[in-house]
């Protein structure tokens, strides 16, 4: 049994996961007070009008509240101007580029990395909102900045409907269970299918730390592109065996359970599906945050050995491992990757969120050689001890 954690409000992580994790909310006061200081509201301003970043405006007509419009990225500073009164502003990955924001996903280390979308921010003046809804994923709703009411419903599925009409999925009525005011470093778990409603009390600042799992379609779409890079595949199968002429506009339920089982089959071999999915779940959302390294040899990594660097995960990017035959086997950014043994339990450490010293212990040329390969490709990155 692990210990309790203070963001889950004193309870276990096994605790949380068994009673709460997708199954019912969890309120915890006070459990990162250290939000408050990361950003303010001019910040994300200023983030909102990078033309790298992903941004929405939502707005409500000042006549009639139930009449919403939404203006996507990029965002100029003439989207900002005759604003009616009630407005919101959402901008995607802040993780990206604020670090000490980044960080804050290691106080849910019960949660596995690759399940991880992005820490989203939600600016609002008094009023703001961005209506009644449900998500498909799990959400930590955590109170950076101001105070902002949430009220809590049904649960829904891809079967409710939604308001006609409107750039938004908005839920026409919510039957609200839950109404709590969140103050600067309260926490707010919301299980997928929870309708919810925020409005800003005051301005303020709502971050949503985003858990998401992957979709049927989508290792679809994977596992036909790993079938198209297998050049064997594309030869023709062999005809089912016949032992009778039959009508040339019918194909049999012999010839068509032949053709699903040979399709069945490759979908059963192990290493190609297995790449697939594991291809899909290394692959970063927003892979244009990710940035040009500057290049570095083994050279460069020897002078700085003994001068504290630590390396560890870059934000943008996506580092996951399997173990299979008691070997590492690890994908990163959407790729397989190959990595030497010497090297393979210290990159495991930092797939688990941790930072590894650069120190002489790591000066084996096969284990340099690995460390400038992923830092050349912006999948590491080093920082200094006092960072």
């Amino acid at each position: 049994m692990s210990l309790p954690l203070d963001v889950l409000g004193g309870i276990t992580a096994e605790q949380f996961l068994t009673e709460y994790w997708q199954k019912k909310p969890l309120l915890v006061r006070n459990a990162l007070p250290e939000i408050a200081e990361i950003l303010v509201p001019d910040d994300v301003m200023e983030l909102a009008l990078d033309e790298n970043i992903t941004a929405r405006l939502i707005k409500q007509k000042d006549k009639d509240p139930n009449q919403w419009s939404v203006k996507t990225s990029p965002l100029i500073k003439g989207d900002f101007q005759k604003m009616p009164k009630l407005w919101t502003l959402l901008v995607q990955a802040v993780d990206h580029y604020s670090f000490d924001l980044a960080e804050l996903w290691k106080k849910f280390p019960f949660i596995p990395q690759w399940r991880r979308d992005d820490i989203m921010v939600s600016y609002a003046p008094k009023g703001g909102s961005v209506g009644q809804h449900f998500d498909f994923y799990d959400v930590f709703l955590v109170q950076g900045f101001g105070h902002r009411r949430w009220q809590l419903g049904q649960m829904c599925d891809a079967e409710s409907e939604f308001v006609v009409g409107q750039p938004l999925k908005l839920l026409p009525n919510i039957e609200i269970n839950f109404d709590e005011v969140l103050a600067p470093g309260d926490l707010l778990y919301v299980p997928p299918g929870l309708a919810h409603y925020g409005v800003a009390e005051d301005e303020c600042l709502t971050y949503s730390f985003g858990f998401r799992m992957p979709n049927i379609a989508d290792m679809m779409d994977r596992v036909s592109d790993k079938f198209v890079e297998d050049q064997r595949l594309r030869n023709p199968l062999l005809d089912v065996l016949r032992h009778k002429s039959n009508p040339i506009g019918q194909v049999t339920q012999a010839e068509l359970d032949y053709l699903k089982a040979e399709l069945l089959a490759q979908l059963n071999q192990s290493d190609v599906l297995e790449d697939a999915i594991m291809s899909l779940m290394a692959e970063p959302k927003y892979p244009e945050n990710i940035p040009d390294a500057e290049a570095i040899g083994t050279g460069d990594l020897e002078e700085v050995l003994e001068q504290g660097y630590l390396l560890q995960i870059e934000p943008a990017s996506r580092l996951i491992y399997l173990e299979q035959n008691n070997e590492l086997l690890f994908w990163a950014n959407g790729e397989s990757i190959c990595i030497s043994i010497e090297f393979a339990p210290y990159l495991k450490q930092i797939a688990d969120g941790h930072a590894v010293a650069l120190n002489p212990q790591l000066s084996e040329q096969e284990i340099l050689e690995d460390i400038a390969g992923l830092l050349n490709e912006s999948i590491l990155m080093l920082v200094p001890t006092d960072e």
